[in-house]
């Protein structure tokens, strides 16, 4: 064998290699490929590698392997590092009698299932550091199942898990009635290796979480790492970091049993992407999330502040999308769940009522986001509208009557119907219809109760309009109990409200009257403007 000639191989830019070359090539068949036309008597050849797995650190572990004579100590500390190289250098060569590093490093992997939890994430932690490379090897799929089984291990020895809220800082780990030092040591038992794996980049993470869900793991085990990984990565993540971990976080979240996630969480990760730059598809399914399960958020959860360079104090439209969907997850939404977003909605709205920079436009949005069947009361919506009126005095009759349209004046309360009626922020036509729907109902509790039922009949107004040929009627009609019967003693109460109703009426006539004689002139100014190009309608009071 002729003279060696010295090798230069620059590793990554990290650190340069002299190495014999002769050496090296008997084992690596890349740089037996290099060298195969003869290099003509030069010498101190150089080789530039730019991606070389594991940089300096890694060649000097191969390039003792190749001086060493095909002789390597394998461990679990450096299985997976030989192993890239292994594939990079393409080391299938090896002296007679002896395995070739890619067989030895094949052969170790073997033993995988008696490395410790320890070996295990060290291993795992070398691969985020080696990939791409490493992504397509069939060891690091390996080493994520012998971590989950590690994992899964321990959750079919811990006891079972119940549930009494999503919400709770904690999971209660109970089948019976434990002491609470026992609930803590099953919790710890469940969530021990949550601080190991917060090392690793989303990428990993995302790994992991994948084939804990293939092996399946508890979601709600699952979850709450991704909210502890979510938390913990944060505190020093740039804001490019933060974005790239909110997307894996909410993306491995989406895939999972909503049931198991929790909603007061899922609001804390939204009010930190309010604040990213992240996509739009990722913010979606975070809403999407959210708004599958607004029956479980309470009013807290909902007063997210608005966007910067807004004027009104909260984010309604953000709401009002949470709404939209909570409503798009199935025609069929339970009656139960409706009725308490419907309790939720009107907290909100009270919450937000005052707020002066509240357009009318949304906060009529808010009043009817949910159907009619969702509330049995609208008292809540009335006080709401109240503060409303209240705040933003500057609106105009007819915009009044816009947002009063949202009332179910036959869900409202004697109490809401008698304040609504004399309400002076409030506009004469809804105070007539509050009468009449609390008339309606009286006259079918009379009914009901076999009482007789004299009434007076009190036309309130009475229009007719003839505009193009075209006739329309407008009339109204209040109905008046005479008050005179002998109720018993059970009824005295309701005799009592039939009075004051009466009172009422009589004043409401007045202001019928006034309505009327305005209606009169502009009748008949509209007639005088005939003649003009375009007629215009009259405008209608809301129904």
């Amino acid at each position: 064998m002729g003279a060696s000639i010295d090798l230069e191989v620059d590793v990554n830019g990290e650190e340069v290699f002299i190495v014999d070359k002769e050496i090296i090539s008997s084992y690596s068949g890349r740089i037996s490929n290099l060298f195969r036309k003869p290099t003509g008597g030069v010498k101190n050849l150089k080789v530039v590698f730019h991606d070389f797995p594991g940089g300096a650190e890694s060649f000097e572990l191969m390039a003792r392997f190749c001086y060493n004579k095909g002789k390597a100590e394998i461990s679990p500390l450096n299985l997976f590092p030989l192993y890239c190289i292994a594939n990079f250098m393409e080391m299938n060569n090896s002296v007679p009698g002896t395995l070739n590093l890619l067989e030895q490093t094949e052969k170790s992997l073997e033993e995988i299932r008696y490395w410790t939890w320890s070996e295990l994430l060290v291993a795992l932690k070398q691969c985020q550091d080696l990939l791409p490379v490493a992504n397509t090897s069939v060891i690091l799929q390996r080493i994520l199942d012998c971590m989950v089984g590690k994992l899964a291990l321990v959750s079919e020895t811990s006891p079972c898990p119940s549930i009494s809220s999503s919400d709770t800082s904690g999971i209660r780990f109970s089948c019976d009635t434990r002491s609470t030092e026992s609930l803590r040591s099953s919790s710890f038992r469940a969530t021990w290796w949550f601080e190991d794996l917060v090392a690793l980049n989303p990428n990993s993470v995302q790994m992991v979480t994948e084939t804990m869900v293939s092996r399946k793991i508890d979601h709600v085990i699952i979850s709450r790492f991704l909210f502890y990984y979510q938390k913990s990565r944060f505190i020093l993540a740039t804001s490019d970091e933060k974005c790239e971990i909110t997307g894996t976080v909410v993306n491995i979240l989406y895939s999972l049993d909503p049931s198991a996630i929790s909603c007061k969480s899922l609001f804390g990760i939204l009010r930190v992407s309010l604040c990213l730059s992240i996509g739009k598809c990722c913010r979606d399914k975070l809403e999407s999330m959210i708004g599958s399960q607004m029956d479980r958020a309470s009013l807290d959860n909902l007063l997210v502040p608005s966007p910067v360079g807004t004027h009104y104090q909260y984010n309604v439209n953000l709401v009002l999308r949470l709404l939209r969907s909570f409503l798009s997850k199935g025609i069929l939404v339970p009656l139960v769940k409706l009725k308490k977003v419907a309790s939720l909605m009107d907290l909100y709205i009270s919450e937000v009522a005052p707020d002066p920079c509240l357009k009318p436009s949304k906060f009529s949005a808010l009043v009817s986001a949910l159907p009619d069947s969702a509330r049995d009361t609208y008292d809540g919506i009335y006080h709401a509208m109240d503060m409303y009126l209240e705040v933003h005095d500057w609106l105009s009759e007819e915009e009044k009557l816009n947002l009063c349209c949202g009332l179910n004046y036959a869900k409202l309360s004697p109490e809401a119907c008698d304040q609504l009626a004399q309400n002076p922020k409030f506009p004469s036509k809804s105070a007539v219809q509050a009468l009449i729907s609390q008339h309606s109902k009286l006259k079918c509790l009379l009914h009901e109760t076999n009482q007789p039922t004299p009434f007076i009949d009190s036309p309130c107004s009475s229009v007719d309009v003839d505009m193009n040929g075209e006739k329309e009627e407008a009339r109204e009609q209040i109905v008046l109990y005479a008050g005179n019967l002998d109720i018993s003693a059970e009824n005295e109460k309701l005799k009592a409200h039939l009075q004051g109703m009466q009172r009422r009426v009589v004043e409401l006539e007045k202001v019928c009257k006034k309505m009327q004689t305005q209606m009169t002139k502009i009748m008949k100014s509209r007639l005088s403007s005939q003649s003009s190009a375009s007629a215009r309608t009259l405008p209608k009071l809301c129904s």
